[in-house]
């Protein structure tokens, strides 16, 4: 018992049986590298927020608890916590060449975008983002240089270091990533892509990519998020984003995990909507890592907002995959939709929580769940959660779970048109996918997903 007792020694919150002094120490170091590279050129106000997330992280240290930690009752993060990552500061990667680059991810000429190495802005590989007309695209680093007075109003205003481990240590160490706001009334018609890659150099690293998004009154754009993996070496993703949609705005965000086969990956994504504005929210998640974890918070704070989340993902090998999503229905006459499928194979672990919320006086409340898994293998396994907690009457709501192997009458069914086995399992394990990929309104980056999932598809054995 003592092995596992949480103790406090200089600030830190340990536990003896996951957290290692050596960890927090590096934390530490790489935080007192930055503040001396960056205290002359960042404003006050950045410097103090910096220094109190760090705290913060101190004083909660890592979610390794197993009593007392429904958030991460499923996904066990010891190895971040036991991880000796560092922060690459002063670019120990060669630049990855832009053909290796567009080889593996989803990528476009009519896009606009901006391309992230190793958490730093990378120029010769980015767009002409700063001419695109209805929106303002820049890297924090230049926005904070230049004007950084809506920064200051906005950054951390969604995302709360106070209450989360991994949004505090992401928080303590920005210095660069994307700043984008939708003008009043734009339209804008070429996708925003955000590529964030991980080159995995100078031995176990660590990432912190920051998004902050406004959306503008009556806008309308579309957004797209990638996170890539170069290096079969081991690294660590800490991201969060911050997104805010005013009255009558609309915001298409497409999210994808691709990261390397030693990867972990903690994303968080907050987002505010206000009266009459449109969020669709659409994840695909390939992940080749050890564990990755996607945490979204999606408040509907203006009345007739509507949000839609969409999500696919595919494991196999040992692979952990956890999807966290809650929606807060803070106002009345709102609508949500919440769907995702999961497709697991080998020894793989997915785990699905999906919760709403009904606040009380969020009347009219329309809200409606769903989380379905194709499971291949025997020893693969998902853990699916969904929930309702209504604090108001005259509403519509309702969620549910399933889990199951291919019905072997439908193969037998196909084979006897002609097909071989292999060929009918994977057009059933595609017909699966297909349902969310076929969501997707960005023609580019849906046959990019078609073609990935299709070759990722395995040859399905039935061992039942």
């Amino acid at each position: 018992m003592a092995a596992r007792a949480q103790h406090r020694r200089g600030g830190i919150v340990t536990n003896a049986m996951t957290q290692t002094a050596t960890s927090y120490e590096n934390y530490r170091s790489d935080f007192r590298e930055l503040e001396s590279v960056r205290k002359d050129g960042d404003p006050s106000w950045l410097l103090e927020l910096r220094r109190e997330s760090m705290d913060r992280f101190l004083e909660m240290g890592f979610p390794t608890a197993r009593r007392g930690n429904e958030p991460w009752k499923y996904t066990n993060v010891a190895p971040i916590a036991k991880g000796a990552f560092r922060m690459p500061m002063n670019g120990a990667a060669a630049m990855p060449d832009l053909d290796a680059i567009k080889a593996v991810a989803p990528w476009h000429d009519d896009w606009t975008t901006l391309v992230f190495v190793d958490g730093t802005l990378s120029r010769e590989l980015s767009s002409d983002f700063g001419s695109q007309s209805g929106v303002t695209i820049a890297s924090l680093s230049d926005a904070l240089a230049s004007d950084g007075t809506l920064l200051a109003e906005q950054m951390s205003r969604y995302a709360d270091f106070k209450a989360d481990a991994f949004i505090a240590l992401n928080t303590a160490f920005v210095r660069d990533g994307a700043y984008i706001v939708v003008n009043d009334g734009a339209t804008v018609d070429r996708p925003i892509h955000l590529l964030f890659i991980s080159t995995g150099a100078g031995g176990p690293s660590v990432t912190y990519p920051r998004v902050l998004v406004v959306a503008q009154p009556n806008s309308s754009a579309t957004l797209i998020e990638s996170y890539i993996g170069l290096s079969d070496d081991e690294y660590f993703t800490d991201s969060v984003t911050e997104i805010v949609l005013e009255e009558g705005a609309r915001l298409d965000h497409y999210r994808l995990l691709l990261e390397g086969v030693s990867s972990y990956h903690v994303g968080m994504v907050r987002v505010r909507q206000n009266d009459d504005s449109t969020y669709e929210c659409s994840v695909f998640e390939r992940q080749a890592g050890s564990l990755g974890r996607f945490d979204m918070y999606n408040e509907l704070a203006g009345e007739r907002s509507v949000c839609t989340h969409n999500g696919l993902y595919f494991t196999d090998g040992k692979q952990h995959m956890d999807n966290y999503i809650n929606i807060n229905h803070v106002a009345p006459h709102c609508t949500s939709r919440l769907y995702y499928k999961g497709i697991l194979d080998g020894r793989s672990r997915a785990v699905f929580g999906g919760t709403v919320y009904v606040q009380p006086g969020a009347m009219k409340t329309d809200s409606m769940q769903q989380d379905k898994n194709l499971v291949l293998s025997p020893y693969a396994e998902v853990d699916s959660k969904p929930a309702l907690f209504i604090y108001a009457d005259d509403v519509k709501c309702g969620h549910g779970a399933t889990a199951g192997n291919i019905d072997m009458d439908t193969v037998f069914y196909m084979r006897s048109r002609g097909l071989d086995l292999e060929t009918a399992s994977r057009f059933l394990i595609y017909g699966f996918a297909a349902e969310i990929i076929d969501k997707v309104r960005e023609d580019h980056l849906r046959g990019y997903l078609e073609e990935l999932f299709l070759s990722s598809l395995p040859s399905y054995s039935f061992e039942f």
